[in-house]
């Protein structure tokens, strides 16, 4: 009997020290909040991490079956429910299609989307877009019954695409709202989810 707890015991402590040393090797973030920031012990909880990892491939497979330039063009990184999207795409199209599957990926508690696009834009027509952009970005921080954190917005030749969290239907309209009143927005295309339908919920 004294054996096999001996044995259980050395299994535990293998089992610890591998995953302190995985952590302490190469578990780097950099590219998500940039370069030369090193976790040396992983803060997350095993199943948060297993959630993550899970989340992570999901989410990767999704793209490379879209697309299989995207194994190569995008980085994926999971932490906490939260997603992060790096790399290159050619039009803004694929940008936003890339930013919807990733707020759909079930557990998904927000979608930070640095991914850059090559095509190049008029001055005249990008900084329309950018206007109608923080003009809405503005009105939802200002809105007490939103949470804009909680929501991605980009604007493409004057139609606006909105990503993101509601806590309420009522949250979901204000949103709708608020952006009806943007003077120059030609077309408003939202894909905004419940946290009620979240596996994770959000704090």
């Amino acid at each position: 009997m004294s054996n096999t707890k001996n044995k259980m015991k050395n299994f535990f402590l293998i089992l610890f020290l591998s995953l302190f040393l995985n952590s302490c090797v190469g578990s780097s973030t950099s590219g998500v909040f940039g370069t030369g920031v090193s976790v040396a012990l992983d803060p997350r909880t095993l199943g948060t991490q297993i959630d993550d990892s899970i989340m992570q491939k999901n989410l990767t497979a999704r793209l490379a079956l879209t697309e299989k330039k995207y194994l190569v063009q995008l980085s994926v990184k999971v932490l906490d429910g939260r997603i992060f999207l790096n790399g290159k795409v050619e039009e803004p199209e694929e940008k936003l299609r890339i930013t919807k599957m990733a707020w759909e990926t079930k557990g998904a508690r927000s979608v930070k989307n640095n991914i850059v696009i090559k095509q190049k834009f008029s001055i005249k027509g990008t900084a329309i877009d950018v206007l109608i952009t923080s003009q809405l970005r503005t009105a939802l921080i200002l809105n007490k019954n939103v949470k804009a954190a909680n929501f991605n917005i980009d604007t493409i030749n004057k139609k606006t695409y909105i990503f993101g969290i509601a806590h309420s239907e009522e949250e979901k309209k204000e949103i709708i709202q608020e952006a009806k009143q943007i003077v120059d927005l030609k077309e408003l295309v939202t894909s905004i989810l419940m946290v009620s339908d979240l596996s994770r919920q959000k704090e």
